[in-house]
């Protein structure tokens, strides 16, 4: 740390803080904020030619001249230099994109990254016949081009032919700037770029989008804009991930007077039955998730949600799917729901689907699931199944069985039952021998019972 060039810096900031200020308030005085950064290089010049300060660090000697044209002959170096070019990609990529959307956002247009990359590409193209560095949207430049007022592409041609002419003829002029001149004016164009509403309102709106955002402003401050990326990226992937494995499952209930079925927290005025539960996942069901989703569905058949509808039998007989937002399944999901519905069979419970899209029932059918838990426990609607639930929650009821305290689910049977089976012994006897279990559901529901 040295005071001089940090006291002239912080100089030429309020200079050029000032100037911006003048120049958005006062409309005569536009012109003040294109140029202020000319007058802070051209003031920090001047000063350092007068004065000659040893504290003060300068640009230094500029090459003059444009780089040659080459073609490259040579790949030998290929391998060792392609895994720096793919994190020099994805570097740019997140940079240019990140600057783009910052300045679309603040100006009120639409961005077509795809352009943007595209233009990004080319220009790499084009400018590595020449030896140039890899071009990205610059943060610093991009914020000082919007800040001296510029609108449209045009002030990057006039910008690129200006470079080209200092090149030629003027790099002796910038060899006594001074380094803290040019950090000031980085800083004064990158502070208009600092949302802070948009942080309040994050931290009103949602805590982990605050944390994310604060997180990726500290690591970009402290290590620089790339780094600053990727751990904003890093930290996004892991917050998608973790939603994704842990997806929002809910127990619907009837509301009253409808066959509507909706989530019971969100509307408590919303009904269940006894022995019945009706779950939505809201979400795809995949290897990532539906560990957790067995998990949920064997908490709520051993906590069982408070039913206020039908018989009280005690215990769960079936268990609805509400498959509408599950837009996909693969492979461990289909295995998963091969153990599960073993697991329920062991236990006496039937698992029903309602309203799986085409692509979900295809797939469910292909993998013989619709076969094992039987076709007519796969419904159009979710009032559907519940009624045919219902009437077997009856049937099983009038049949007299007793539970037992237990909480496994065993059966203790009356007397007068004891010779018979049980009403879902019968129904697993029946859809494993001749399918007759989908017979009798469908019966049940033509005869619209509630």
């Amino acid at each position: 740390f040295s005071w001089p060039p940090f006291v002239m810096g912080s100089a030429f900031l309020v200079i050029l803080l000032i100037m911006k200020k003048l120049g958005k308030t006062n409309k005569k005085l536009r012109f003040l904020r294109a140029s202020g950064p000319l007058t802070a290089v051209v003031l920090g010049t001047l000063f350092v030619k007068i004065f000659r300060p040893t504290a003060i660090s300068v640009v230094g000697e500029i090459p003059q001249g444009l780089p040659s044209f080459s073609i490259p002959r040579g790949f030998e170096h290929l391998m060792s230099l392609m895994p720096t070019a793919i994190l020099i990609t994805g570097v740019a990529i997140l940079e240019s994109v990140g600057i783009a959307k910052a300045l679309a956002a603040k100006n009120g247009y639409e961005l077509d990254s795809n352009k943007e990359l595209f233009g990004l590409g080319l220009s790499n193209i084009c400018g590595s016949f020449f030896s140039a560095y890899p071009a990205t949207g610059s943060f610093s430049r991009s914020a000082v081009n919007h800040e001296s007022g510029a609108k449209t592409g045009l002030s990057g041609i006039i910008m690129g032919i200006i470079i080209c002419s200092a090149l030629l003829f003027m790099t002796p002029l910038f060899t006594d700037i001074p380094q803290c001149a040019l950090a000031a004016i980085v800083i004064s164009a990158v502070t208009g770029l600092v949302d802070y509403e948009e942080a309040i309102f994050l931290w009103g709106i949602d805590k982990k989008d605050f944390f994310l955002w604060a997180m990726t402003f500290t690591t970009t401050l402290t290590f620089g804009i790339e780094i600053g990326v990727l751990v904003g990226v890093g930290f996004s992937l892991a917050f998608v991930i973790h939603e994704s494995a842990n997806p929002h499952i809910a127990v619907l209930g009837r509301l009253p007077g409808t066959t509507v079925y909706r989530n019971t927290l969100q509307y408590p005025e919303a009904y269940t039955y006894n022995g019945i539960v009706v779950v939505r996942v809201d979400a795809p069901i995949y290897f990532a998730n539906i560990s957790y989703i067995k998990d949920r569905l064997r908490e709520y058949e051993l906590k069982l949600p408070n039913s206020n509808r039908g018989p009280d039998v005690g215990r769960v007989y079936f268990v609805i799917l509400e498959m509408s937002p599950v837009t996909y399944i693969d492979s461990s999901a289909v295995q998963a729901l091969k153990d599960l519905h073993q697991e329920y069979k062991a236990r006496d419970i039937q698992i029903a689907i309602a309203n799986p899209n085409r692509q979900v029932h295809l797939l469910l059918s292909r993998a013989g699931i619709i076969d094992m838990i039987g076709a007519g426990w796969c419904f159009v609607r979710v009032h559907d199944a519940v009624q045919v639930c219902l009437q077997h929650v009856r049937s099983s009821s009038s049949n007299a069985i007793k539970l037992s305290p237990q909480a496994s689910g065993n059966l203790t049977e009356s007397p007068k039952a004891q010779q018979r089976y049980g009403f879902l012994r019968n129904l697993w006897k029946a859809q494993d021998g001749n399918g007759s279990a989908g017979d009798e559901a469908q019966s049940l529901l033509r005869q619209n019972l509630v």
